[in-house]
């Protein structure tokens, strides 16, 4: 394909550039992790035994863990501390594996390692550790993976303590060199962080020309590297410091390229193929689910430099846009864009799609206000990688499981809390006007209880443990439970109005715990999965015919109680099962469920209340009452927006999936020439186009309101 002239819209010359060039072909290959310390070996081996023991004694294989809504926290935790003791009665390292469980979860200066191992059911499947069988080195790597070692690949280095002194020989594999690692800190405010993204690709000559010819500033001094077994490693710095061309290169995060040699032989026991790994021996947890790279985030000054710098040499183009009307808490918004390459892959098989890593995707964040989350991660560490995502095929009981381990060993990660309110609550009004499409016996004008009568009722639920004060229902409560207490304590003068509806009362309050989740997926999923959905805080969106699951982990590789982090996502892609006039299942399509406009937002707030949370709990402790009710304050800011939000985000996404559904109409319709259809189709699809334009405009209203809200907040603290 022959390059074409354009002019830089930043600095208005003329640059030549290969607009989507189809001679670049680019996978998902592994993230690198620089941390401030990695264990030996045989700590992580035991860790795993210990773990592999616990699975095959508490649960009957992987399927048998699929059957349970959780597991038994107390239970498990006993036999779990029984196999601790047992295992670490000989052992040399008394400290391994024995965290206190029962403690609460501090997120804080925990070995990323352990947490992926315990946490994910992930295991060490490589390394590379200076002195070990006389490899010369000044660091220390592990590379940990899931289950499937052709999905995610977590490489993980640490400085070698024993090699701090001076004329230690560098590792004659330049990407495990030290110097990489004092490099990357020194650009990220001396903090830990996913420092390289790494894709394999057999374009690696192109590409390496590209970079020279386009953006000489980002190639990196060690450049390219030929090793024994024929593979080539290219690294590039990813983000300029500013302007595109115009600016140094940011020398913190970069871009890795790694290309096979396929005319030499070599060990394919090794899932990576980065030179210089070794593969070591592991057993995987039969509970455990694979994992698989999906897509992978920054926070930039420039996002359309980056943009551009990734379309002129590796031919990404924008697939998905959320402009600063979309992504806005209170004062703080963001613009992000997603890009990415256009993987030739066409498959009906959902597991071959699950398995897939030829379409690569890269969101790109950047701040447009001084406040935030985006702005904070920016000012603090500097540009870099916010989060990289995984897909897996089960996300709530992957999520379960994590969740249980967490409690039960003491290790692993926490989640982003969400609130309730996300998912449903209950209010009076219900108990009057009904929740839609729950139960039958009324029409829509009918009334299920009086106002009087519907009061008392919610203020039993309240008083007595049935809701918390925010209207969030126990989701442990059952029919009889909720009934018990309202058939003993409803006062006499309702008796006889509550006993005629109390059956719909009981389905108003249980349905009330996920009655935002039932607008959105009506009766696709059983109320056990609904319920598994909110108990482990999992995300949900729909674009047409497809779902989308997302969680955030917390904070990872943080030293210190509100500074600024990367994190993880893991999400479920719920491709849709449509056929063809024909007969024939439609094509899965990349990236389906989309990114989530309405988790996207969820997101972006949820990350503002937890650190305005944290500031309410540091200013309490403090004895700082200003500061803690102008934290309290943003809580409710915040909240009261993802609330006001959420209908809204609803309308847009029912509009975006009748739009989704119209264009496929349309298109077959244009393809069999039937111009009448068309005709009908075209206006339709006007309509439901309207009724988006119309959301994103009520929802920039929002945006607005909220953040006026705010800054009245700050400017009258």
């Amino acid at each position: 394909m022959a390059p074409t002239t354009t002019t830089d819209s930043r600095s208005g010359s003329p640059t030549c550039v290969a607009r989507g060039a189809p001679d670049v072909a680019v996978s998902f290959s592994h993230v690198h992790l620089y941390v401030d310390a990695i264990d030996d070996i045989d700590t992580y081996k035991n860790l795993e035994s210990q773990l592999t023991e616990f699975s095959s004694k508490s649960i009957n294989g992987g399927d048998e863990y699929q059957k349970q809504t959780c597991l038994d926290v107390e239970k498990c935790r006993e036999l779990w501390n029984s196999i601790v003791r047992v295992s670490t009665k000989d052992s040399r390292d008394s400290d391994s594996g024995t965290s206190n469980a029962e403690a609460e979860f501090v997120p804080q200066n925990r070995d990323v390692v352990k947490q992926l191992i315990a946490g994910l059911g992930f295991r060490v499947t490589g390394k590379r550790m200076a002195g070990d069988g006389g490899i010369e080195s000044n660091t220390r790597t592990v590379l940990v993976t899931s289950c499937d070692p052709k999905g995610v690949q977590v490489v993980v280095t640490a400085l070698d303590a024993s090699s701090s002194g001076t004329g230690v020989t560098k590792d004659k594999y330049a990407h495990f060199d030290a110097g990489n690692l004092k490099r990357f800190y020194k650009a990220h405010s001396n903090r830990q962080g996913i420092a390289v993204l790494a894709f394999t690709t057999s374009s690696i000559d192109t590409i390496y020309s590209r970079y020279q010819d386009l953006h000489p500033k980002l190639v990196t001094p060690q450049s390219m590297q030929i090793y024994e077994n024929g593979t080539k490693v290219l690294e590039v710095y990813a983000y300029y410091q500013g302007e595109i061309r115009k600016s140094d290169a940011d020398i913190g995060t970069v871009l890795r390229f790694v290309e096979k040699d396929t005319s030499c032989t070599s060990d394919d026991t090794m899932p990576c193929l980065l030179p210089g790994l070794e593969p070591v021996e592991a057993i995987f947890d039969p509970n455990a689910q694979a994992a698989y790279c999906d897509h992978w985030v920054s926070n930039v000054v420039s996002r359309t430099g980056f943009l551009d710098t990734l379309e002129e040499t590796l031919g990404f183009t924008p697939k998905v846009d959320f402009n600063a009307g979309v992504v806005a808490a209170g004062e703080a918004q963001i613009e992000s864009t997603v890009t990415g390459n256009d993987s030739l892959l066409a498959t009906t098989e959902t597991e071959v799609a699950l398995r897939d890593q030829s379409q690569v995707y890269l969101p790109i964040n950047n701040a447009l206000s001084d406040v935030g989350h985006v702005h904070g991660f920016l000012k603090e560490i500097g540009q870099g990688i916010q989060h990289v995502a995984s897909r897996v095929k089960d996300l709530p009981t992957f999520v379960q499981r994590g969740n249980d381990y967490r409690r039960i060993t003491g290790e692993g990660f926490t989640f982003l809390n969400i609130p309730r309110s996300y998912y449903g609550v209950l209010m009076a009004k219900h108990f009057v006007n009904g929740i839609p499409n729950v139960g039958e016996g009324h029409g829509p004008d009918e009334e299920v209880l009086s106002p009087d009568c519907a009061h008392a009722v919610f203020e039993i639920c309240e008083k007595y443990g049935i809701m918390s004060s925010d209207g969030a229902v126990d989701l442990d409560a059952t029919r009889h439970g909720i009934l018990s207490v309202l058939d003993g304590k409803i006062p006499a003068r309702h008796k006889q109005e509550y006993d005629s509806k109390k059956d719909k009362v009981a389905d108003i309050i249980l349905h009330s715990r996920y009655s935002n989740l039932f607008s959105l997926l009506r009766h696709h999923l059983s109320e056990e999965s609904y319920l598994k959905i909110v108990r482990n805080q999992i995300l949900v969106d729909v674009q047409g015919e497809d779902l989308l699951f997302q969680i955030f982990t917390s904070n990872i590789l943080q030293r210190n109680v509100g500074e600024e982090a990367p994190f993880f996502e893991f999400i479920q892609r719920v491709c849709s099962e449509c056929r063809e006039t024909n007969g024939c299942p439609v094509a899965i399509k990349p990236g389906c469920g989309g990114f989530g406009i309405r988790n996207f937002l969820t997101l972006f707030l949820s990350i503002e209340v937890s650190k305005a949370m944290l500031e309410v709990s540091q200013a309490k402790a403090a004895g700082d009452v200003d500061r803690q009710t102008f934290a309290q304050g943003m809580v409710g800011t915040f909240t009261d927006q993802l609330n006001e939000s959420n209908p809204i985000l609803t309308a847009i996404s029912d509009a975006m999936t009748v739009e989704g559904s119209l264009k496929t109409q349309l298109n077959r319709a244009m393809a069999e020439n039937d111009d009448d259809t068309v005709c009908i189709l075209r206006n339709k699809l006007e309509k439901a186009s309207e009724a988006k334009r119309v959301g994103n405009s009520k929802l920039m209203e929002c945006s607005k309101k909220y953040k006026e809200r705010m800054k009245a907040l700050r400017e009258n603290s």
